[in-house]
């Protein structure tokens, strides 16, 4: 049980991180004489950047409580629009008279919480009424809500698009990409009057044959029976979901900073010279990152299994064999929601070819309907984050909404 064998390694070093706060406190003091012992400041910055070396399960919060719109600034408020066990539907609500596109944001269930794309809503909520998934911890979920896949999330995705009504806009990042196509398109083939004016899918793995990354390659260096005996583990005795299988937060973390070890290194690095020098504004920013960073949840088993099958294993959608409720998805039905896919030129996650993908798919779509931009210079968290993302790609998605609305 590796979960188990997780917890007792947090609960052992708790003692020593509080310990190492504590000291590094000790020594960052002025105390009289202090200049004089020898201490060096490194040690308390070593102590510190040790103690924030930390996974937690505490969901972050958004902390957007006003947003400047035009020339004056007006207060946010966090409304749960829609609530099931698994998943709330978050508005954005704003004290203004203005009306403005309406707008899902999909955010991943892929081990992080959906305030990862804080800067994303940021962005986006001076001009657009902004609603986002906000996916559970599988770990606070008790059993007895029952069962939570592709499917159940394919239905959550089209329930939430219904909610927010007739010419409402999806704006799917990165792993969901694949589930939202495939909500609109089971929308469109149904005639649903709400089915989205538009459809953005940004970074999303619609077709992993396409120059396939590590992630990719290891999706298909096993069989789904090795993932479920190896990644699966049941949540422990001291959590709601006591008993729930889970593909554990703290794995999916490690698997994703095992793809970039040298960058994580360097940051670590910077982290404790900045906070040696003194330079507390550079030290807050990459705290500030792994603070979030470091802030995971688990994944319904069900949910993991069945999209590594389906999506990087099988391939299904791309080839025409995905199923929702015994009936085969075509994106092919799409023909009124105009389509923008975005990717990201460094993107080692999910490379440039893969959301392309999606073009192809809508075949049913005028080609004036049809937006691809590929975004130079960034990898994957810099395709819906970060400088160029709030520069460079969201204008070109707020056009897009705004023409279609």
């Amino acid at each position: 049980m590796f979960y188990q064998a997780y917890q007792a390694y947090e609960r052992m070093l708790a003692p020593l991180r509080q310990l190492g706060l504590e000291t590094a406190h000790y020594l960052s003091r002025p105390w009289p004489g202090m200049a004089e012992s020898g201490w060096p400041p490194s040690w308390a910055a070593a102590l510190t950047t040790m103690a924030a070396a930390r996974l937690t399960h505490d969901r972050p919060e958004f902390g957007i409580d006003r947003i400047a719109v035009g020339n004056r600034e007006v207060p946010v408020r966090e409304e749960i629009a829609l609530q099931t066990p698994f998943c709330s539907l978050v508005h954005f609500a704003k004290d203004s008279a203005a009306s403005q596109p309406r707008v899902l944001i999909v955010a991943p269930l892929s081990g992080h919480f959906s305030t990862l794309l804080r800067g994303t809503v940021r962005t986006m909520l001076p001009e657009h009424d902004i609603y986002i998934t906000d996916w559970r911890d599988a770990r606070d979920i008790p059993p007895s809500c029952g069962w939570f896949d592709l499917e159940d999330f394919i239905e959550h995705l089209i329930r939430f698009i219904e909610h927010i009504g007739t010419r409402g806009h999806v704006v799917a990042i990165c792993q969901p990409a694949v589930a939202a196509l495939a909500a609109v398109a089971v929308m469109a083939d149904a005639g649903n009057p709400a089915t989205p004016a538009s459809l953005t899918l940004m970074a999303g793995p619609i077709d992993t044959r396409i120059n396939p990354t590590e992630v990719n390659r290891f999706a298909t260096s096993r069989p789904i029976e090795s993932f479920a005996l190896n990644a699966i583990d049941m949540v422990p005795a001291q959590f709601a979901g006591f008993g729930r299988p889970v593909y554990p937060g703290f794995l999916q973390l490690y698997a994703f900073m095992s793809l970039n070890r040298e960058r994580h290194a360097k940051s670590w690095r910077d982290l404790l010279e900045h906070l040696a020098r003194g330079e507390t504004a550079k030290a807050a920013a990459i705290r500030t990152f792994y603070d979030e960073y470091f802030a995971v949840m688990d994944m319904p088993a069900e949910f993991y299994l069945h999209t590594v099958r389906a999506v990087f294993q099988q391939h299904a959608l791309p080839r025409h064999r995905l199923f929702w409720r015994g009936r085969r998805v075509e994106p092919r039905a799409i023909e009124r929601t105009a389509l923008l896919t975005i990717e990201g030129e460094r993107d080692d996650i999910c490379a440039v070819g893969q959301t392309l993908a999606a073009q192809e798919l809508c075949s049913g779509l005028p080609p004036f309907m049809k937006t691809h931009r590929v975004q130079t210079a960034v990898g994957h968290y810099g395709v819906f984050s970060g400088r160029r993302w709030a520069g460079e790609v969201y204008p070109v998605l707020r056009d897009m909404i705004h023409v279609n609305d």
